[in-house]
C-alpha cells in the first residue's frame, strides 16, 4: 500500500488518492492547496522525482500532472528554477463580523497600569554579557533536567543577595526556583491542601489573579481588614479555619502602606501559636526611596497615614523563618518576561514543595545561571540603583505635578515601588475619571478593582498610579494625560 500523503517543507499534506485516478487526485489536490493559500505564491515544489518518491507512484504520473497545471496557469516552471506555485490572487476570506455597537478595540495611547517595571529599561547589553559567561562556563549537567529546586548557582547567590537586601534567612538548601509568583503560589496551594489547610487568610485589596488561584486549589479565601497601619493582623484570632495567610507586609498591595511593627509581631505570634503559615509576597522590596525611621507617636486626626508611619523595614521573613514562606521575583526589578522567581522556604516544607514542585512549568537552566552570573557580577544591584534613582524622580515629578495642578488630589502610601495610590476628593467618582482617562488614551485602574469581594467598602474613591510602566520618552505625555482626566472630573 503506497503511503497517502507526503510532507512538505511546510509541513503540507497531498493526497493524491482519488476515484478519478492518481494523476486526477494529485491535481486536484495541488490545486486545492494552492487556492487555499496551504501553497503560497512562489512556494518550490519538489521534484518530479522526489515527490513520485514520497508518494509512492509512478514518476510520470507527478510529471504529467506538473505539466497539465502550469498549462491551467496553477502552476510555474522555468529552467534552473525548479517548478513553482504560480502568482495568483489572494483566495477570498469571509471577513470577521462584530456587533455595530461594538467599537473596534485600539491600544492605550499612555499606560499608568501598575504591576510592570519599563521595559525599555532592562539592562540588555550586562544580561548578554552575564548569558554568554554563563553559557561558556556551564557544567554539561546543567543541560539534563537537573534538580527541581533550581540551579545551585543561583540559589547560591541569592541566599547572599536576599541575606544583605532583605534582610532574610536564606540558605541556599531553603530556596526553590520557579518561574514567578503565581507559579509559587499555585505551588504553595496544593502543598496546603495536601497539608489540609483549608482556609487562607488575604488582606482585603489586592490582585484578584492570587486570590482564584489558591481557590482553584480548593481553599477559602476569608479577608482581613486594613487601615492606615497595614492589615489588622489581630483579627487572625477571629478565623480559626484559617490555616495560612497571604500579605504583602513591606509595601502593602495597592495601598503602599507598610505593616506597623506592632501588626507584624501579632502576625508572626498567631502563626507561631496555630502552627499556621505566613506567604510573604515581597514583589517590589528593591525600591525604597524613604529612608526616615519609625515615628511612635501617635496619629493625630486629620494627618495623612503616610506622615505617620513611614518605617523603612525589611522582609518579615527574618522574623521567624520557620513560620514565613518568603516569595521573591525578578518581575519588577528586571522583567516579568524573564519568568525567575524564588521560595525560601521553612526547612520542614522544602522536600515537600520541590516534590510538589517536580519538573513542571519551570524556568530554563540558562536563565537561571544568566541572572547567577548577573547578580554575582555585581550588573543586578546596579541596575536597581540606576531605577531606583529613575523611579524615584518620577513619582517626585508626579506629587509636585499634583501639587501644582490638581491639590485636591491626596497620594497615600509609603515612598516606594512603582505605583503611588492617588485619593480623589468625596463625592468625586473613581469610574468617571478612569472614564475620562481612556477618552485620553490613557489606561489606569482605580482602587476598586483590587477589593476582596467580602470586603466592606472604604468610603473613598482612588487610582492606583504605576508610574513605573511608561517608558522614559513617553511619561511627559503620560502624566499630562492624567493631569487632564483629573482636571476634567474633579474640577468640573
Amino acid at each position: 500500500m503506497t503511503d497517502p500523503w507526503a510532507t512538505f517543507g511546510a509541513d503540507l499534506h497531498i493526497d493524491p488518492n482519488g476515484a478519478t485516478g492518481l494523476r486526477t487526485g494529485l491535481m486536484d489536490a495541488l490545486r486545492e492547496a494552492a487556492r487555499t493559500g496551504r501553497l503560497a505564491p512562489g512556494t518550490r515544489l519538489p521534484s518530479s522525482r522526489s515527490l513520485a518518491a514520497d508518494l509512492g507512484i509512478a514518476r510520470n504520473t507527478v510529471a504529467d500532472a506538473y505539466a497539465e497545471l502550469v498549462a491551467e496557469g496553477w502552476l510555474t516552471a522555468r529552467q534552473g528554477s525548479g517548478t513553482r506555485v504560480a502568482q495568483r490572487a489572494e483566495p477570498r476570506r469571509a471577513a470577521a463580523t462584530t456587533p455595530r455597537s461594538r467599537p473596534p478595540r485600539t491600544r492605550p495611547a499612555y499606560s499608568l497600569m501598575p504591576g510592570s517595571p519599563d521595559l525599555s529599561t532592562f539592562p540588555r547589553a550586562e544580561w548578554l554579557k552575564a548569558a554568554r559567561r554563563a553559557l561558556t562556563e556551564a557544567p554539561n549537567e546543567a543541560f539534563g533536567y537537573g534538580d527541581p529546586r533550581g540551579r545551585v548557582e543561583l540559589r547560591t547567590v541569592l541566599a547572599d543577595y536576599l541575606s544583605r537586601a532583605r534582610g532574610v534567612y536564606a540558605d541556599p538548601e531553603r530556596i526553590v526556583i520557579c518561574s514567578g509568583f503565581v507559579h509559587g503560589l499555585r505551588t504553595m496551594g496544593k502543598v496546603l491542601r495536601q497539608r489540609r489547610v483549608r482556609e487562607v487568610a488575604v488582606e482585603s485589596y489586592g490582585l484578584d489573579v492570587h486570590t482564584r488561584l489558591l481557590a482553584e486549589a480548593g481553599l477559602r479565601i476569608p479577608c482581613l481588614p486594613l487601615d492606615e497601619l497595614g492589615c489588622r493582623t489581630a483579627e487572625l484570632s477571629g478565623m480559626p479555619g484559617a490555616g495560612a495567610l497571604l500579605m504583602t507586609p513591606a509595601h502593602q498591595f495597592p495601598t503602599g502602606v507598610p505593616l506597623h511593627p506592632d501588626r507584624r509581631s501579632a502576625a508572626v505570634d498567631w502563626a507561631r501559636s496555630t502552627g499556621g503559615l505566613i506567604l510573604e509576597d515581597d514583589y517590589d522590596g528593591e525600591f525604597r526611596y524613604d529612608r526616615q525611621p519609625v515615628d511612635p507617636t501617635p496619629r493625630e486626626p486629620g494627618t495623612s497615614p503616610v506622615r505617620y508611619w513611614k518605617g523603612q523595614v525589611g522582609a518579615l521573613q527574618g522574623l521567624d523563618p520557620e513560620r514565613v514562606v518568603y516569595l521573591g521575583t525578578a518581575s519588577k526589578s528586571l522583567a516579568p518576561g524573564l519568568r525567575l522567581g524564588w521560595m525560601v522556604l521553612p526547612e520542614s516544607l522544602v522536600a515537600e514543595v520541590a516534590e510538589t514542585k517536580g519538573y513542571s512549568d519551570s524556568c530554563g537552566a540558562l536563565d537561571q545561571l544568566t541572572l547567577a552570573e548577573f547578580i554575582r557580577s555585581g550588573a543586578y544591584d546596579r541596575h536597581v540603583r540606576a531605577r531606583r534613582l529613575g523611579y524615584r524622580r518620577r513619582r517626585d515629578e508626579l506629587v509636585a505635578a499634583l501639587a501644582e495642578r490638581a491639590p485636591r488630589i491626596g497620594v497615600t502610601g509609603l515612598a516606594a515601588g512603582l505605583h503611588v495610590v492617588l485619593r480623589l476628593p468625596p463625592g468625586v467618582d473613581e469610574h468617571a475619571v478612569i472614564q475620562a482617562a481612556n477618552w485620553l488614551g490613557l489606561a489606569v485602574q482605580g482602587v476598586g478593582a483590587f477589593r476582596h469581594p467580602d470586603a466592606r467598602a472604604e468610603g473613598w474613591a482612588g487610582l492606583v498610579v504605576g508610574y513605573g510602566t511608561p517608558t522614559d520618552s513617553a511619561w511627559a505625555g503620560t502624566l499630562e494625560a492624567l493631569l487632564q482626566a483629573l482636571s476634567a472630573v474633579v474640577d468640573a
